[in-house]
């Protein structure tokens, strides 16, 4: 079995750390329960990133890439109305199928407003400055409208809170979501 590289060996902390941070939180996951799960001992986690800030902040960076890649992929060749489709099925099927891209969101937006409490803006500038890049994304195929980039971006929140809820896809609160961004319900096998 080959031995994996420094930077193989970065992608998996930062796989590892987004289920943990999507699981506990910033402050309520420890970088001991991120080591275990790598399967490396914390003195060569910290060889990798400086601190635990520095690994939730590549965890969220790389959500943050991995949903604009998604409306990216989505979206592309396509615009107005086919593109807001095209965009909110893609994120539904992603969230669906990888549960913990969307608790790290939700743990990223927590995780800006205690730091900023504490004093510590580095959170937010962060965070902030890849909400804007998603923002970018989804603006020039929604038109260049920021009417219709706001609407995207607030179902989005909408459907991000309610599935972080539980809410089930035959609940009523989904009813006056448009159909592309609805969440399926589970095919029984």
């Amino acid at each position: 079995m080959a031995r994996m590289s420094a930077e193989e060996r970065r992608e998996s902390v930062i796989r590892a750390a987004t289920t943990e941070f999507a699981r506990g939180g910033y402050h309520g996951t420890s970088t001991e329960a991120i080591a275990r799960r790598v399967g490396v001992s914390q003195p060569y986690l910290f060889r990798l990133f400086p601190g635990k800030k520095a690994i939730f902040l590549a965890a969220a960076e790389r959500c943050v890439e991995d949903t604009i890649r998604t409306f990216a992929e989505a979206s592309e060749g396509l615009e107005g109305e086919e593109a807001l489709h095209a965009m909110g099925e893609a994120y539904t099927k992603v969230i669906e199928e990888r549960p913990e891209r969307l608790m790290m969101q939700m743990q990223m937006y927590v995780a800006v407003r205690a730091a900023e409490e504490e004093g510590d803006h580095e959170f937010g500038e962060s965070v902030r400055a890849g909400w804007m890049r998603l923002w970018d994304t989804v603006h020039l195929p929604l038109g260049a409208d920021a009417g219709e980039t706001t609407m995207f971006m607030a179902y989005g929140m909408l459907i991000n809170c309610l599935t972080a809820m539980g809410f089930p896809p035959e609940h009523r609160v989904w009813e006056g979501m448009y159909p592309s961004a609805r969440r399926k319900a589970r095919s029984e096998d």
